[in-house]
This record gives structure tokens, sequence and C-alpha cells, in this order.
């Protein structure tokens, strides 16, 4: 490999070891991204074919080249933190290639040192005098040496002295640089010395607490007699008032939005609200009520979220249409659109710089958990990546101008813990230790106080009998627990598959009649959504998750045999066998978009199957055909039916809401099994697929929550997780 480094707009690039350093932040490549990046630099400026670069990936032929190629650049932009609709740096032309588009830097390397001899050094003729710089009023730091002839040893003894000294003022101030630089850079906890409380005064469950601006009053999401209402307290006082009691609006905890905010003058708490299915525009609308209590009314008509600038006098905000387009309102001007993003990508928590120069905000797919942190400019220019999490990332704040404080789980999966990134260094840094997790995070103007949202969460597997097994339904069926411990359940014949943590190992087991046993496990890679069984119950396939890498792995039933199916391919959402057992079928991101994709178990080539949008493929008992979820759009997303070919599959209108993307077959093909409800209650209904009438199914206790689920060949029964989370609000209190 070249052995020359490259350096463009900050970054410098070592071909060799695949490292990508920038202002201190290293990445390392993997061999293709790295081969990529080095082709486009040595190209700069002109196109680099598709056929070249496959050509210096894969010398030696490729099974799938498109994908390949197309994960190995993703993979780059990632890292770069690049767009491919505003690229920086890789520019896409379709059908042809790539372009390397910025501008190049040269990189100093060190050389060789030159030997001089005594003979070389020049005779000084001069008074010499070296300042340190240490101000107008400090004494310079000289030498002087009278410049006379003599031998060329003599003018040697003559220079060695000004050496030193030019040595120890050089050393001196490099030192002092270093020192300069060094404390300037050092990473700080920002929440070192903070003090951590609960807040007191509050008996029942809370969730997306806030904090106004001026620090003084805390409000959240409150559920005390079975509903959700508004409270609201001032810090310190230990007493609460309830803003919407008696109001019929339901009031629902979006974990995946700021669903509670202060308005810029802390005179009105704001309430994300969404009426109907959220499928159209006006379902969905933010609300606001009086601190001190009074009337609800609307607030933002047909937005989502928003922010004010630190003044109050500028306004950016986002709606549900697809892309959650963000737009600023400034006085005096129409609202203007400054970003949207594609279809089933989402923008949310917006938030101003505190100088006004910059809008961040949180950009990422709500179907495969992946987000990160981006900003932009009020105009609409500068759009760029800060972070590389790929994973849930949430509640950002700033506490300072380049301090920004928020939550994001960890690349095992783990959280949501704490986390600050230095939005000029880049470099993320987590701040929590400990079990306790997070769901919500607030902070006031001034970075002095902020509210959390902590939680112990847990996830238990149930059994839910809908009738006897000679036909005869069951009266009012009543969950039973099935284990403590366990989530994404799947039946197999005589067996229950499913994930579960044991310490800081994700595994896969099995429950055969009560025996739980484990079959796979890992402690670096984290399991993306469910594992699927294959239609004779002898083998299984499911995704992991190892850094920027997903996995497709086939075991056997008891855990032998374990293979790498794919681990090039950019999979999201559950895989699903084909009803020959001789694929799986999975969404695969290509040109920036999850579509369904055959991979097969004898190498062969992937073949896509769906050309449009679509992840979670269920097929039917029969196997003709598959349904499979379309794009995220506001809180909702289409359900869509294909055939064994990937042709359209006839079905009657479905609209889904989010935290519903699990489906699953009645025995006999013609209903589906869906979730019905709101974000934090769920029960199970029965769409039929000929006329698309809905009926009530299972109706489940007001305290379960539903995550997974799988419904029995004979449709006696259905097993399902259930999340518990126990949450408290914490005040943290930021000393000076």
């Amino acid at each position: 490999m070249d052995s020359r480094k490259f350096s463009f707009d900050g970054w410098v690039l070592d071909p060799e070891s695949g490292d990508l350093e920038r202002a201190g932040t290293r990445i390392r490549l993997s061999e293709q991204p790295a081969l990529v990046l080095r082709e486009l630099i040595l190209g700069a400026g002109h196109v680099v074919t598709r056929e070249h670069l496959i050509g210096v990936l894969w010398p030696k032929g490729v099974v799938d080249f498109d994908t390949g190629l197309n994960t190995a650049v993703r993979k780059l932009r990632s890292a770069l933190g690049d767009i491919a609709e505003t690229p920086r740096y890789i520019e896409t032309l379709p059908r042809r290639g790539y372009r390397f588009i910025a501008a190049l830097d040269p990189v100093a390397e060190p050389g060789p040192v030159p030997a001089v001899s005594p003979a070389d050094l020049p005779t000084p003729v001069a008074e010499v005098t070296v300042s340190t710089g240490a101000g107008a009023d400090a004494p310079a730091a000289s030498a002087t040496v009278a410049g006379a002839p003599g031998s060329r040893h003599a003018s040697l003894r003559r220079w060695l002295p000004i050496g030193a000294a030019l040595a120890l003022v050089v050393g001196a101030l490099g030192a002092a640089l270093w020192l300069r630089v060094a404390a300037d850079h050092a990473w700080r906890n920002p929440l070192a010395s903070a003090r951590f409380s609960s807040l007191a005064g509050f008996e029942g469950v809370g969730r997306g607490a806030v904090i106004s601006r001026d620090g003084k009053f805390v409000a959240f999401l409150g559920n005390r007699e079975g509903r959700n209402d508004v409270w609201v307290g001032e810090v310190g006082s230990g007493t609460y008032r309830n803003l919407t009691r008696g109001e019929q609006t339901k009031f629902r905890n979006n974990p995946e939005i700021r669903t509670l905010d202060f308005t810029a003058d802390s005179s009105l708490v704001s309430i994300w609200t969404r009426s109907g299915d959220g499928s159209r525009p006006q379902d969905v609308n933010t609300l606001a009520v009086p601190t001190r209590g009074g009337p609800l009314r609307v607030y933002l008509a047909e937005v989502a979220e928003y922010n004010w600038s630190r003044d109050g006098r500028k306004l950016v905000f986002h709606t549900t249409a697809p892309g959650d387009p963000m737009y600023v309102r400034e006085p005096g001007s129409a609202d203007r659109l400054i970003y949207v993003a594609h279809a089933g990508v989402h923008c949310h928590f917006p938030l101003w710089s505190p100088d006004d120069a910059f809008i961040y905000f949180v950009r990422g797919v709500p179907t495969d958990g992946v987000w990160d942190v981006w900003r932009i400019r009020p105009s609409g220019s500068g759009l760029e990546r800060l972070t590389t999490h790929n994973s849930y990332v949430a509640y950002i704040n700033l506490l300072d101008r380049r301090t920004m404080v928020y939550l994001a789980t960890s690349g095992d999966g783990s959280g949501p813990w704490l986390y600050t990134l230095d939005t000029e260094r880049r470099v993320p840094q987590r701040i929590s230790l400990g079990l306790e997790t997070y769901t919500s995070l607030g902070a006031s103007a001034d970075g002095k106080r902020l509210v959390a949202t902590v939680v112990n969460p847990g996830s238990s597997l149930w059994r839910l009998t809908l009738r006897a097994k000679d036909a005869a339904p069951a009266t009012a069926p009543i969950p039973s627990l099935l284990s403590a411990d366990g989530a994404a359940p799947r039946l197999g014949p005589g067996y229950l598959l499913y994930v579960a943590w044991r310490g800081d190992r994700q595994g896969i087991w099995t429950l055969t009649q009560g025996a739980p046993r484990e079959i796979w496990s890992s402690t670096h890679s984290l399991i993306a959504g469910a594992p699927a069984i294959a239609p004779d119950g002898r083998h299984i396939a499911f995704i992991a998750r190892d850094n920027d890498r997903t996995l497709l792995y086939v075991i056997d039933r008891d855990g032998s045999h374990a293979r790498v199916l794919a681990d090039s391919l950019a999979l999201r959402g559950n895989p699903a066998w084909a009803p020959d057992g001789r694929s799986i079928i999975a969404a695969v991101v290509r040109d920036e978009e999850p579509r369904l994709t055959s991979v097969f178990l004898d190498g062969s080539p992937p073949l896509p199957l769906v050309a449009e949008y679509s992840v979670d493929p269920v097929w039917s008992p029969d196997g003709r055909f598959l349904v499979y979820s379309g794009a995220d759009i506001a809180t909702t997303f289409p359900l869509r039916g294909a055939a064994r070919d990937g042709r359209p599959y006839p079905l009657p209108t479905l609209i889904l809401t989010r935290g519903a993307r699990r489906v699953a077959f009645s025995p006999d093909g013609q209903s589906l099994v869906i979730l019905r409800g709101d974000f934090d209650h769920k029960d199970f209904w029965l769409i039929d697929l000929q006329t698309g009438t809905e009926r009530l199914l299972a109706e489940l206790p007001a305290e379960f929550v539903i995550g997974d689920f799988d419904v029995s060949s004979d449709g006696t029964e259905l097993v399902f997780d259930r999340v518990e989370e126990h949450s408290r609000i914490a005040l943290i209190e930021r000393p000076g």
C-alpha cells in the first residue's frame, strides 16, 4: 500500500495503517474504505469509475460488487461525516463513479537530518539578541559575541553559547506553547463536581423532565391515577401543580423527541400532542399551558419540535412531513426552510447555539436506532456531522458555546448514558457510570442546573393464552410470566427462542420445557433486531452489530456450526427465512435506503427483492407473499406486501404507528396480528387482509408495555416481552 500520507480539510490519512486523524480524533478505517479513499485522493478532481474501484478492491473477482463498493463508500462517508446529498469530500456520479472534491494539503514528512561539519558554520560578525516574547517590560534573553577573525575552531567556540541560548529559548517557548495547547484541549467532565439529588415530593411515575431557561421550574409528564398529566414545580419547593387535570387530550411520552419544553420567557410549558394515528399533518401540534396554571391552547400548529434562540427572537422548528423539514422563523420574515432529509430519515431535538451561529440537531432513522449529532448554519449552509455514534442519540443540550451534554447508547447497545461533546474537538466522552440509564435530559440557559429522568430498565417474557386447544376462546385472558429476563421472543417447534443479557454478555437463549439454555453470546457484538427461525426449526439466523459492521449469522438450533453468511452488507431491521429455507431476506441499505434483499446460504450473490424502502419482512404461512414496513413519516409507517418474486402484492391500506413494527400472521394467513395504542401502552388487534377490518384480539393491563411478540403456529397463544422502567427525576447542580 502507498506509504505517503494525505491531508485535506484538517484530516490526515495514513493509507498504510488505515488511520484517519483530525484534531486529536483517530478513526481506524477497515481495508476497503481506506483503499477507496486512497484511490479517490490519487484521482482528486477527476471521476474514478466504479469499475476501477472494484478492480482495486477485488483484483481476483468479486461476488457482489455493487453492494460491497456501496458499503465501503458508506462507511467512508460515515467516518468523514460526509453527506451524499451535499458532499464536502466525495461526490457521487450516478452509474459512473465517484470524485474527490476537497482540496488537498501538503503533509510535512520528517526527513533525514543532514550532517554538519564545523567548517560549514558561519563566522558571527554581529550582536545577536533573542526575545522570549514574555511581554513589553520583560528583559530579553540575549547573547552577544564580538565578531573577530580567527580559526574555524575559535568561531565554533564562539557560536556554541549562542546555540545553547537559542535552544533554551526555543525550548521554553515550545514548552509554554505545549502547556497552553494541552490545557486548552484536555478533556474535562462538565459534571465532575456536580451534585445529584432526586426531586422530592412527587409520588408516581415521571417522564420527559425539562427545566426552564432560568433554572427555576421543572416540568414533567406524571402518572398518578392511570393517565399522564403535565406537572410543574419550583426547584427546591417539593410541591407540584397538575397543569392539565381534566383535559380530554391524551398526553403521550414520545421518547424520540422533546415532548415537553418551556417557552423562552418560561411563562408557558409546551406539550407535543398527537391525535388520530398521526398520519395527517394536522394530527401533530404543539400546545401550551401557563406555568402558573390556566387554559390549554395551541402554541405552534402542525409543529413537532421547536427551540428559541437565546434572545427569544428567532425560532427553529420542524414539521412531520417526510424528512422532518426544518425551518427558521425571524421577525418580519417568512418561514425559511433550511434543511430536509430523505423520507424515512428524521431530524429531532433542534437547538440554537448560544451565539446563534449554528443550529444543532439529532439526525437518524428510528427503525434502526442509528442517530448522530449534526449542525447547520441558520442560513441552511455548512451541514456537518459531529459524531459517529451510529446508535440512539437524544436530548442534546449546550452548557456553553462548545460544551454539549446529551444521551446516547454505547457501542454494545447498553444505556442510554450521559455523554459530553466538545463541539470543536468532536470527541464524545461518556460521563455516567453505574447501572442507571437515562430517558430525558434538560439544562438551564446558563448550564448550571440540569434535570434528567433516570431509569432502571428491564424486560421479561410473558405468555397470553387466546383459546384452549379445543378452540374454545379464553375468557379475559391473563398474562403469565415465562422468564424474568428476556426480549424478542420467537416460537419454534417445541422451544422458545429469545435474547437476554447475563452480566456484560448479550446472548441468544432457548427455553425448552421450562429449562433455559444459552446457545450463542458475545461481549463485543450487539444483536440487532430479533432472531429468525428457519421453516424446519433447525436453524437460526440473526444480525449482530460489531462496531461499524453488521454481520448476518446462521447457527444450528443448539448453537453449533455458527458461521457468518454476510459481513459486508449494511443490514437493518429483522431478518426472515425464505419459505424454502435456502435464503434469508433482510433489509440491505442501498443508495441510502434499506431494501429487502435475498442472501443465499450457498454463497450465491445477494439479489434485490423489493425496490423501495422496505424493512422487517414477515412471510405468510403458505409462503405466497410477505409483508414489510415502509418508511417512517412523522409517527406512522405503511405496511405493504410483495410476492415471492418481489412484485407488489395487493393489501388493504394499512398505516401503523411507531413502536408497532412487529406483525405476525394468523395460522390461516387471512389476518395479521398487530399492536395498536399509545407509545406507552398497546393492545393486540387482528386485521383482516381481505377487508381491512380490525377487531380487538386481547386487551392487556394498563401497566404492560410491549416491545416484541410472536404467535404460536396453532394460534392458541401469544408470547411477548414486557418492557419495564422504574423512573425518578434527578436534579443536577453544577458549582459556580
